[in-house]
């Protein structure tokens, strides 16, 4: 007779050694930064604010991962770039439980405290922002930038030509607004690829509910101008949403001068967009979610990166030096210029060209 099988090991033997002993007992402050893109002192108070939806169940069949560690599971995806099997074998876990854990994070943030910690400034909140980028800028009445860059996803076979941006790689398409301490104020990440940033504008919740932003009139130049928002030639020149002026050899002095002021304000959400992928990698480069996910993800990412500037918890210059290599492979399109305004945008615009030729001196350059 042949010998009994012999019955196997139901769960893989798996070490954890590198989480409980490395990372928790002999990590320096540098090196735990540099592995989950925060302090120490901002991780903890994360994990306090993902207790609610990261904790484990009070009963298992098996010992539970502990919050602080599902956490850091993310939190290290979401940073490294690094495959699940890669995340998996670092954390001695199986890479089933490194997409269960990444999932569960995005989820709960959504359903929480993403409304915290991205929404847009109320009236007095938006004055004071208003008043900050006029002191630095000398351009009043502003209160935040929109622009839009791409984030590399794997895109389904089924729709694939959708998601194809202008450089011929696929994304979806993160549209944002930002305050002057590169905080984000609005966000938008459900359109692909191939939309134009005007018509991403247009399907965001930013374009539904502007009705509601906050407005705090003032007159300039003989014209109530609201509070604006700055945007690129491929946005639309509305009431509550200022651009620059089409390149041309017929511009003003003072069209050109305003192009200019308006180019230095607008730095600022390039380099927003700039310490995000830096802290976030999994946003320089298609990542192994599903393209459905995706949103959800980038969404998160946004949230932590303002968690992270509320906490005073900054990039370290030398990811913005390591983003710059990565990308001359994903280069971000450049949108077609929007040619229709409205009246009201027009009169506005012209208003500021007024004030700005009259009280500051004469720029000349080129638009940003």
């Amino acid at each position: 007779m042949p010998p009994p099988k012999t019955k196997k090991l139901w769960m893989k033997i798996r070490s954890k050694d590198w989480w409980e002993r490395v990372v928790l007992l002999e990590f320096t402050d540098l090196e735990w930064k540099q592995n989950f893109r925060m302090t120490r002192s901002s991780f903890t108070k994360l994990c306090g604010l993902a207790e609610g939806f990261m904790a484990p169940d009070e009963v298992t069949v098996r010992a539970p991962i502990p919050c602080m560690m599902r956490v850091a599971i993310v939190l290290y995806r979401l940073g490294s770039c690094a495959e699940y099997r890669l995340v998996s074998n670092q954390f001695g876990i199986h890479k089933s439980t490194v997409k269960k854990f990444t999932y569960m994070f995005c989820q709960g943030m959504l359903k929480g405290p993403i409304k915290e910690l991205i929404q847009m400034p109320n009236e007095e909140e938006a004055s004071e922002i208003a008043t900050r980028f006029e002191a630095a800028h000398f351009i009043p009445q502003i209160m935040g930038l929109i622009d839009g860059t791409h984030i590399p996803i794997l895109p389904p076979s089924d729709g694939f030509k959708d998601f194809v941006n202008r450089k011929g790689w696929t994304s979806y398409v993160l549209q944002a607004v930002v305050d002057d301490r590169c905080c984000f104020r609005s966000i938008s990440c459900k359109m692909p690829g191939s939309a134009h940033d005007s018509n991403v504008l247009r399907q965001s919740d930013l374009f539904t509910r502007a009705h509601l932003l906050p407005k705090c009139v003032r007159n300039i130049e003989g014209e109530d101008v609201r509070l604006l928002i700055v945007g690129d030639p491929a946005y639309p020149l509305l009431e509550w949403l200022v651009k620059g002026y089409i390149s041309s050899p017929y511009l003003t002095r003072e069209q050109e001068s305003f192009n200019v002021y308006l180019s230095s304000v607008r730095v600022g959400i390039e380099m927003t967009f700039g310490i995000l992928k830096s802290r976030w990698r999994v946003l320089q480069k298609r990542s192994d979610f599903h393209f459905t996910f995706a949103p959800a993800m980038i969404a998160t990412c946004c949230a932590l990166h303002n968690f992270c500037q509320k906490e005073r918890d900054f990039s370290n210059s030398s990811w913005l030096e390591e983003l710059r290599d990565h990308t001359a492979n994903y280069p971000n399109p450049t949108q077609p210029v929007y040619r229709q305004n409205t009246a009201t945008g027009s009169s506005v615009r012209a208003a500021l060209t007024k004030y700005m030729a009259r009280y500051f001196p004469l720029r000349t350059g080129h638009l940003h």
